[in-house]
């Protein structure tokens, strides 16, 4: 007799959850080995995107990953981090570090929700706090301005959001509630109407491009979320005369290890947090594999460049074992890999506003920013507590450094005491020059209303 076997995936779930029962993750603090750091040590059965998950952990806790060694060749993953607090400092706080304990195990462990054979799940998880909305399409002056203002006039309150630019892209991760209920939004009429109005904002008049928007109820991981929103748009191709600022795009480079069957991808770049995340996010999302790895922020650059920098090398294959072994392939994932990293750097001037939270606040801010010809090239909103507290990069929409008498002006506007000036990014402080299309007709909306939508009355 002959007998049909199939798995199903929740077959492969069940194999998966008992060998990871059977070899429970072993984590290990400490604090004596390294004069500077604190270290961290984990041993776990090995497993697809086992390294991104315990770097998420790590950064998601406000942790610095000052060195790394990496090792998950074979059925086995040993990894060694060398860690700091956001002032660079080892940790003393025993509850931080029973902390980390705590959640990497669980991440790792049997029961969570880490599931490493699908690709796109990015920590899925149901929310009845808030509705996710996900926004992607061309970068514009104004355009935080103008979703915010449409949001705003749909009764929607923004309460978190994460607004990354890069190479004329714009995406967003935001989380709305009902202005009255304070709720999630659940009627689909209205959900609907949500995304339409959004999307015919973002596509503006560009139609070389597309835009999107996703409404869900469902919470995602934001910046594992914002990576795969930019590289499913593409971001990485860098458009024609749009090249960036040569001196401070990262240094990446791939070669092969043709005795050992690897690919050898290098990474040195000015240090900033999160580099860690960022570049094995993109690895996991493009489907390589790191097997070996360091990572160490001391390294010639650091001296040359009397500054602090970052030096990654990973050993990697592709998932079904094979090298990078073209070199239209090489090519990409050096792109990819640099539009990660570039992603996360903020062009312009930091302004952190800390004020009592209430509706429509997000739209009155940017509108001004808009109004002062200022454009947000990045943007994280939070609530806490009832409190309001973001941070926004802006710069003058044709490039040049914002005037001090501008920001004068603006914070006249929303409360000297609301909106503190942080400092500059590393940019040049020069036109743009390279850029001719981005934000070509930026003076416009100093003036220009949301009258063209139907949204806002003139």
């Amino acid at each position: 007799m002959e007998m049909d076997i199939s798995y199903s995936w929740d077959t492969y779930d069940e194999f998966d959850k008992f060998i990871q029962r059977m070899n429970p993750p072993r984590v290990v603090i400490d604090n004596e080995s390294s004069a500077n750091a604190t270290v961290v040590r984990v041993d776990s059965a090995n497993k697809n995107g086992i390294l991104l998950e315990v770097v998420r952990v790590l950064t998601d806790l406000n942790l610095f990953i000052t060195k790394a060694y990496i090792s998950s060749d074979g059925g086995w993953f040993m990894d060694v981090f060398h860690i700091t607090d956001r002032d660079g400092k080892k940790l003393r706080d025993e509850t931080t570090i029973n902390r980390i304990v705590d959640y990497i195990r669980k991440s790792l462990g049997a029961d969570s929700s880490f599931v490493p054979s699908r690709r796109r799940s990015v920590d899925v998880a149901p929310s009845s706090n808030h509705t996710s909305i996900e926004l992607t399409g061309t970068d514009r002056p104004g355009l935080l301005s103008e979703v915010s203002a449409v949001l705003n006039d749909l009764k929607c309150n923004v309460v978190n959001a994460e607004v990354w630019t890069h190479n004329t892209r714009a995406a967003a991760v935001m989380q709305v509630t009902d202005e009255v209920t304070g709720a999630a939004i659940t009627d689909p009429a209205r959900l609907s109407r949500i995304k339409l109005l959004l999307c015919n904002v973002l596509k503006g008049n560009n139609k070389a491009r597309g835009a999107k928007t996703e409404v869900s109820m469902m919470e995602t991981h934001t910046d594992r979320r914002l990576h795969q929103l930019m590289f499913d748009d593409r971001d990485y191709e860098r458009c024609d005369g749009n090249s960036g600022h040569e001196a401070l795009r990262p240094n990446v480079a791939l070669d092969d290890l043709a005795d050992k069957e690897y690919s050898v991808v290098t990474v040195r770049c000015k240090d900033r947090p999160k580099l860690l995340f960022d570049t094995i996010c993109t690895l996991t999302d493009m489907e390589y594999v790191v097997f070996h790895g360091t990572v160490d922020g001391e390294g010639p650059e650091a001296f040359q460049a009397r500054q602090i920098s970052q030096s990654f090398e990973y050993y990697i294959r592709h998932v079904d074992g094979g090298r990078v072994n073209c070199d239209a392939e090489r090519q990409r994932v050096i792109q990819c890999l640099e539009a990660a990293i570039e992603r996360r750097v903020s062009e312009g001037l930091k302004l952190e506003l800390c004020t009592s939270d209430r509706v429509g606040l997000l739209s009155d801010v940017t509108r001004i920013f808009r109004e002062n010809s200022l454009s947000v090239t990045r943007a994280e909103v939070s609530t806490r507590g009832g409190k309001a507290v973001n941070t926004f990069y802006v710069r003058d929409v044709a490039g040049y450094p914002v005037d001090a008498k501008t920001i004068d002006s603006i914070r006249q506007s929303i409360g000297q005491a609301v909106l503190q000036v942080k400092g500059h990014s590393d940019q040049p402080k020069a036109p743009q020059e390279s850029s001719p299309t981005r934000f070509l007709f930026g003076g416009l909306f100093r003036s220009k209303s949301l009258c063209n939508f139907g949204l806002v009355r003139p």
